[in-house]
């Protein structure tokens, strides 16, 4: 989110200058001016986001056997869903699920599997589902229909050539996705799976609030969206600090973690 602040010079040169030219009413007016921008920006931006969601909402309503965001809430169970992987960041969030014997979803990106097919046969030989999550990340509302089935498909073959099977589920990145492609993603056997709880971990959140964002709106049937891979900077710490307490916290709470097969009782393979 753009902050709103008051005009900033940028050397003292400038700043002389615009002080012997602007009174103290011309510069009150551009400070004015510019929190009006920032807020028309922001106010734009909420417009898009509110716009993609009933879009996606419409979606889900339309095809609900091929875009799901969540499970029954007749059970109270849940399914840990990791994007963004495989790298060395990953087999720290392994290591965790492993310790408290918890299956989890992996959301992998095409071009890093190929560069880290170990971590994407370690995930499968510990119990967790593999899903696609496109080939390098784009955003696919952007992409022609041509480009967006390639995406997919060279993915679908490198994870086959890896695990041996073609992963069911597929996950659009940041969720965004079409009318035209869900259709044809449902035609090849496809389930489109979004969330309903998001860590917003790629914040670089802190492990307090990663862990508020996920426990206060968790409920039976809930898919939980956190990354695994893509920690620049340390961006991702609060997941892996995070990921044990919510984790004990869920099971306090006597929740079940599942896979995305077992929560829709569907196959792992496409085929």
């Amino acid at each position: 989110m753009l902050e709103t602040s008051p005009v900033t010079l940028h050397s003292k040169g400038a700043e002389t200058e615009t002080k012997q030219k602007l009174s103290e009413p011309d510069a009150t007016r551009q400070t004015v001016s510019h929190r009006k921008k920032s807020e028309r920006t922001k106010s734009n931006r909420r417009s898009r986001a509110e716009d993609s969601y009933r879009a996606l909402s419409s979606l889900r309503h339309k095809y609900p056997a091929i875009f799901k965001n969540n499970g029954s809430s007749y059970a109270r169970r849940v399914s840990l869903t990791f994007d963004d992987v495989p790298d060395e960041f990953t087999g720290k969030v392994l290591d965790v699920l492993k310790a408290y014997n918890v299956k989890a979803t992996f959301f992998v990106m095409g071009y890093r599997a190929e560069k880290h097919p170990d971590i994407v046969r370690r995930m499968v030989r510990e119990g967790h589902l593999v899903g696609n999550h496109t080939y390098n990340h784009p955003l696919l509302t952007k992409v022609s229909m041509v480009k967006f089935k390639r995406q997919i498909l060279r993915t679908d073959a490198i994870l086959h050539r890896i695990i041996g099977y073609h992963p069911k589920f597929i996950r659009p990145p940041y969720g965004e996705i079409n009318e035209q492609q869900v259709r044809w993603a449902g035609s090849q056997g496809y389930i489109i799976v979004n969330w309903d709880v998001d860590s917003q971990d790629w914040r670089g959140l802190s492990a307090q609030r990663v862990m508020s964002n996920i426990l206060t709106t968790t409920r039976p049937g809930s898919i939980i969206l956190q990354h695994a891979g893509g920690n620049v900077g340390g961006v991702l710490n609060g997941t892996l600090e995070a990921l044990p307490r919510v984790i004990e916290r869920l099971k306090n709470k006597r929740y079940q973690f599942v896979t995305l097969t077992d929560m829709f009782h569907v196959r792992k393979s496409n085929s």
